[in-house]
């Protein structure tokens, strides 16, 4: 039997549970929307930017395991620039602009190197392109991600990802039709586009929020739980669905490497276990998504716009299913859920496997696409609802950038190796088998960290 949240433990304290939102402080329509817009525009760009750069370097390089390599590095450059953007974000809050600033002059530094990618004509300037966009586009991106938390009622969270999430399908739908109606016609204009619509996006998305961010930014909610002394770190183990946190009365935090100690202080902690989780998953998807393309022109035999679409179908899938698997998430639970969801996405991969058609390869897509859509939605909002207080939430989504760019910057390097070894045709098995091992993670997650009851 799953635990209430204000249910005694085993050890007889009761489990600290989150604040219910205010009276009156009911999820703001008009808040997520603009949110989900400047999420939609930063991830419009990287859907783009892991559909056809992989492409772009095997012009130099023929290795599939060195173009996963690189495409893998440059996302681990958040593993050190997210901490610190965090927690920064974290202390400009609950100023006049926000966290912003960070996000808008981010995104008009990330347009430069990424307009340049097709007009490189060598991988020396390729590689400075590439990096230089990773390195900026990273910093602000899990700062973007965090700006739901600052209108959005604690209790409506996960909810609003679900919106935000079908957002992010979308924009997997918006780079695969620019793959397949512009990129074969003019690859310079194919990538002038998806950066273009960030900075409009994004500019509409202050506009309409941020520049009157003051008055719209939720109010710190005080909570009747008693304050954990300060310099202890030690408070009682929940779940990422059953938080253990005050949002008043927990400790200060001077550094973004104080909040990291915190949250990592025992491996076997739900923090410690959730990342890897996250890590294993965002990983394998990465990779797929890397990869996807080499794989349709060498194994399908689809020309480079043609193999870039086949995403379309998941994207539809994953926007088609992502808001009703929000909504049954809070009723089945969220670790429950995000283990069927790598089932599901596991059994998507041996059907590509055992099917090497575009019909195969489609359905094996919408799986899988529905698969993830499970974690996407449940993943982020677990580890916030870890954190001791809601000051330190953007620091929290550097945690989930971290376990997530470490993901990005081993798998489709893995992924690529075993292509090597073993060739194209294997890569939908190849990719199953390391599902599996993120599948035994999640099954272990949830056996050591009790979910809420449903209600």
């Amino acid at each position: 039997m799953l635990n209430r949240p204000d249910a005694p433990t085993p050890g007889g304290s009761p489990t600290l549970a989150p604040p219910a939102p205010a009276a009156g402080k009911r999820m703001s329509a008009s808040a997520v929307l603009w949110v989900t817009l400047a999420v939609f525009a930063q991830e419009s760009v990287w859907n783009f930017y892991d559909a056809q750069v992989p492409e772009q370097l095997r012009e130099y390089v023929t290795s599939a395991g060195v173009v996963g390599l690189i495409m893998g590095l440059d996302h681990s450059l958040g593993i050190f620039t997210q901490p610190s953007v965090g927690f920064l974000s974290d202390r400009l809050v609950r100023r006049r602009a926000g966290r912003w600033p960070i996000v808008l002059i981010g995104a008009v530094i990330a347009t430069v190197p990424f307009v340049l990618i097709p007009w490189a004509g060598s991988l020396p300037v390729l590689m400075v392109c590439v990096v230089g966009f990773a390195l900026v586009a990273n910093a602000f991106k899990g700062v973007t991600e965090t700006l739901i938390s600052d209108y959005v009622p604690t209790g409506n969270l996960s909810k609003a990802q679900g919106f935000i999430k079908a957002g992010v399908g979308l924009t997997i739908i918006i780079s695969s039709l620019i793959s397949l109606l512009v990129v074969d016609r003019s690859l310079h204009l194919a990538f002038a586009i998806p950066p273009a619509l960030m900075l409009v996006m994004l500019g509409l998305s202050w506009m309409f929020l941020g520049r009157r961010h003051e008055r719209a930014v939720l109010p710190e909610q005080p909570t009747n739980s008693p304050e954990r002394p300060t310099g202890s770190p030690e408070r009682p183990t929940g779940s990422p669905e059953q938080p253990t946190n005050s949002l008043e009365g927990a400790p200060e935090f001077t550094s973004p490497w104080a909040v990291l100690r915190d949250a990592l202080r025992s491996p076997s902690s739900p923090t410690v276990l959730l990342m890897i989780g996250i890590f294993c998953f965002s990983g394998m998807w990465t990779a797929l998504r890397s990869l996807n393309t080499p794989y349709g022109t060498e194994v399908l035999g689809l020309t480079r716009g043609e193999a870039g679409g086949l995403a379309l179908p998941g994207a539809v899938a994953f926007l088609v299913c992502v808001l009703p698997l929000a909504y049954v998430s809070d009723r089945l639970g969220q670790l429950r859920a995000m283990r069927y969801g790598v089932g599901l996405f596991v059994i998507g991969l041996l059907v590509g496997f055992a099917v090497p058609t575009v019909p195969g390869t489609v359905v094996s897509t919408v799986l899988s696409a529905t698969g993830y859509a499970s974690f996407a939605v449940n993943a982020l909002v677990a580890l916030w609802n870890l954190a001791p207080t809601k000051k330190v939430l953007g620091t929290y989504t550097a945690l989930y950038t971290i376990a997530s760019s470490a993901g990005l910057a081993l798998g489709p390097a893995l992924l690529g190796l075993t292509v090597d070894l073993t060739g194209w045709r294997y890569m939908m098995l190849n990719a199953a088998a390391f599902a599996v091992v993120t599948y035994a993670v999640f099954t272990l997650l949830a056996r050591r960290a009790p979910e809420r009851s449903v209600a």
